[in-house]
């Protein structure tokens, strides 16, 4: 059995954290089973390195090995990618087609980011977890495989599982040995060692001097939180080594490279202000607002129509009342001057003040016209609400679709969807 060290130097894994190494030892033990293994650990930790060194210390190291993004593949098209299809199945299948599963026959598929699965797919993963059979789509005839599945993923499981959005039966075929790979900001010893690597890489690519960081640079470091982990440290050290002429970095230089300098790893200070992920809450409010309007308006379109059909205007000036003291609160028993001027924007017919009325000429075409105004101007797009909320979360969040996603409920595949939908 090789040692830490050795797959460490054959990998090219950096680091001496006791949480890391005790990941690398579990995925040493586990390699010579056919136990199937589920990773864990935040974006940009380095997951996909572990099902890398479970095939390479396995018994089919001779055989394919397979990385599947789940989260990169179209729901519709997710089946036939993972298990292949028959000629005619779908609108464009004019073959058949042999899927991962399939071709992985004998060797290890790694499945990242497994969270994203749709349900109808969960099932027919955990038919092949647990006997190894699986059906082409369109297919009726069952056929055998004998994959080994290591599988990855960001996303809270147990949460989830709670939202059912993720069959609890897979899960615990999937995690029979679960491996956790801790985020960059616990394992501080590592942090500058792997800010070096990265910036004698970069300097050796681009023909440059390695840069160097002062005391300041190291402080503010080990000091960050990195959101993004090892992914965004490599980032800013490729940035930094490219844009900065002085090869000596200042704190001050180096702080310019990091975004949201606020999120270090001092304490939190908790207040009452609200949380900028706290998103869910205000598209509720937003949706409450919008379908109360839809019926005030309802009651608008319905009291003028008895307006236009009915002479005697008594009953429609107290309904009038009522709909202003429902709209506007019923503190006063008659509407305020604002209240007229909200009434004569909205097109409400103003109450009329004990003078005779006058009868208004209006004839059946110029009714029903009007009608069909006023259902104009009820009609509310909650697809331009859809697309102004999916534009403020893609804002907060920079453009990170997966942040966006999450932050608005959905799955990054829907919310790619969206976003080619409406052409964002």
């Amino acid at each position: 059995m090789e040692s830490v060290q050795s797959i460490k130097q054959r990998f090219e894994l950096i680091g001496n954290d006791v949480k890391l190494n005790r990941a690398l030892e579990k995925a040493i033990q586990v390699a010579p089973t056919d136990i199937s293994v589920l990773v864990t650990g935040e974006s940009g930790v380095g997951k996909e390195s572990i099902p890398k060194i479970i095939h390479a210390l396995s018994h089919r190291k001779h055989a394919k090995y397979i990385a599947v993004n789940c989260g990169a593949i179209p729901e519709g098209t997710i089946d036939s990618e993972l298990f292949g299809h028959e000629k005619g199945a779908f609108t464009g299948a004019t073959q058949t087609r042999s899927g991962y599963f399939e071709v992985a026959d004998g060797g290890t598929i790694f499945l990242d980011e497994v969270g994203e699965l749709p349900l109808t797919t969960q099932v027919r993963l955990l038919r092949v977890l647990e006997n190894g059979e699986f059906l082409k789509v369109g297919s009726s005839q069952v056929q055998k495989t004998n994959v080994r599945i290591v599988a990855a993923t960001n996303v809270n499981m147990f949460e989830a599982i709670e939202k059912e959005k993720f069959r609890e039966d897979l899960y615990y075929r999937l995690s029979t040995v679960e491996i956790n790979i801790p985020p960059l900001r616990d394992r501080q010893q590592d942090i500058h060692l792997l800010f070096r690597k990265f910036a004698s890489d970069f300097g050796q690519k681009y023909k440059m001097p390695t840069i160097r960081l002062e005391d300041s640079a190291i402080a503010l470091l080990l000091k960050y939180r990195w959101p993004g982990n090892i992914r965004q440290l490599r980032n800013i050290a490729e940035q930094v080594s490219v844009l900065e002429e002085n090869r000596s970095i200042s704190g001050a230089t180096l702080a310019s490279y990091l975004p949201n300098m606020q999120n270090t790893n001092l304490p939190a200070v908790i207040g009452n202000t609200k949380k900028e992920g706290d998103f869910s809450s205000e598209r509720e409010i937003l949706y409450k607002v919008l379908f109360d309007m839809k019926g005030d308006l309802n009651d608008l379109k319905k009291l003028t129509l008895e307006l236009l059909n009915n002479n005697d205007t008594s009953k429609v000036q107290e309904e009038n009342q009522n709909l202003i003291q429902k709209i506007y609160g019923a503190e006063e028993t008659a509407p305020s001057h604002e209240e007229e001027i909200s009434a004569e924007v909205l097109h409400l017919p103003q109450p009329i003040v004990e003078t005779a009325p006058t009868a208004i000429p209006i004839n059946k075409e110029d009714r029903y016209h009007f009608a069909e105004e006023i259902q104009e101007e009820e009609t509310l797009s909650l697809q331009e609400k859809e697309i102004e909320l999916i534009k403020k979360s893609l804002e907060r969040n920079r453009g990170k679709r997966k942040a966006a996603a999450s932050e608005l409920g959905i799955s990054e595949r829907t919310l790619y969807r969206k976003i080619k939908q409406y052409d964002l």
